[in-house]
């Protein structure tokens, strides 16, 4: 949930490919690697040792106790929901769409927009960010 890893990067992540609180993912789904931060804490958590896969645990196992905690979850989606999240919570914290491309390795903009789900707020931004943001206005 940390990294928006997809099921098949997060699952084969190998020890060394966790270093100075970066996580490489080499074997992604374009074929093309990605580094993404991490922060401390998620590196002490995961990197149990320095070379090897760091994690033991089967698919359909992980998908059961992700829908005894969320049971109405699509079929064939429990663990893919968890990069929807990472998306749509990186957004709604404020992070930027192009960092979110790449954090996820999208090749489009269009496919991480599908990710993000925006809030419905969102649109507020053109009025915090815009040119005249902070700007006093007045009437004659």
């Amino acid at each position: 949930l940390s990294t928006g890893a997809r099921w098949g990067e997060a699952s084969t992540l190998r020890g060394e490919r966790v270093i100075y609180n970066r996580v490489t993912f080499l074997e992604t789904k374009n074929g093309k690697k990605r580094t993404v931060p991490i922060s401390q804490a998620v590196s002490d958590v995961i990197k149990t040792r320095d070379s090897g896969e760091l994690f033991n645990v089967k698919y359909h196992e992980f998908c059961r106790m992700l829908k005894s905690v969320k049971p109405d979850l699509p079929r064939g989606q429990a663990a893919h929901v968890l990069r929807h999240t990472f998306a749509s919570h990186f957004i709604m914290n404020g992070g930027n769409i192009i960092a979110l491309q790449r954090i996820l390795g999208h090749a489009t903009i269009q496919q991480t927009m599908q990710y993000a789900h925006f809030a419905p707020d969102y649109l507020a931004d053109a009025v915090n960010f815009g040119p005249i943001a902070g700007i006093s206005l007045s009437v004659p």
